[in-house]
């Protein structure tokens, strides 16, 4: 049988030593009343689903064109990594930057890690590699790969490129607007405390 999970409550620094939450149930601090942990149906299963639809969904993103710009006989087609090549090219480097950052190696990182950490626990097998390095580092990015912020300033430059040119959207701008709501609901699916307990890791 598993000790119980030590946890300090986020608001207080209450230590508690919770067992295995029932389905459905909820452990809140005796002091602060914070939420401590949150039982997620099947949240291993449902994580990983939504991990392998956010990598296919990554993928298209990535190898099709994002926009086509028409004007006249010209059309020009663009991706996700020629934008940012534009962007560089034109001096606007931190931008550039913080886009690729933000927009595609986050995102990446993220989901490559979540099916590195995953696929082996829903097999009952530990990644051979620094699992908790892998983990932390994960949620040390989520806050970075905000695809929703550069999903604003498309639909922002689609309306503005109008005036000039005819804007036909690629399947790939779908693709990672479906991906922003994939990513949502990996995140939201996901119980972190699952996770560390099936790591095994002394906290």
């Amino acid at each position: 049988m598993k000790a119980p999970l030590t946890i300090a409550c986020h608001e207080c620094d209450l230590l508690y030593e919770l067992p295995p939450l029932p389905e459905r149930s909820v452990a809140k601090c005796c002091r602060c009343g914070a939420v401590l942990q949150r039982h997620k149906r099947d949240s291993l299963d449902r994580t990983l689903a939504w991990t392998i639809a956010g990598l296919i969904l990554f993928v298209v993103a990535n190898a099709f064109p994002f926009l086509d710009l028409k004007k006249g006989d010209l059309v020009r087609q663009t991706t996700l990594i020629t934008g940012v090549m534009e962007l560089y090219q034109q001096g606007m480097r931190s931008v550039a930057v913080l886009v690729f950052l933000t927009s595609i190696l986050f995102p990446a990182v993220q989901l490559a890690g979540l099916l590195y950490l995953l696929l082996p626990l829903k097999v009952k097998l530990l990644p051979w590699w620094k699992p908790a390095s892998v983990f932390r580092f994960i949620q040390r990015i989520h806050p970075w790969a905000m695809m929703e912020v550069f999903m604003v300033g498309i639909l922002v430059s689609m309306v503005k490129l109008g005036k000039l040119a005819k804007v036909v959207p690629g399947i790939a701008i779908y693709s990672f607007a479906i991906l922003i709501f994939v990513l949502a609901a990996a995140a939201s699916s996901m119980d972190p405390h699952l996770i560390w307990d099936r790591l095994e890791i002394d906290r």
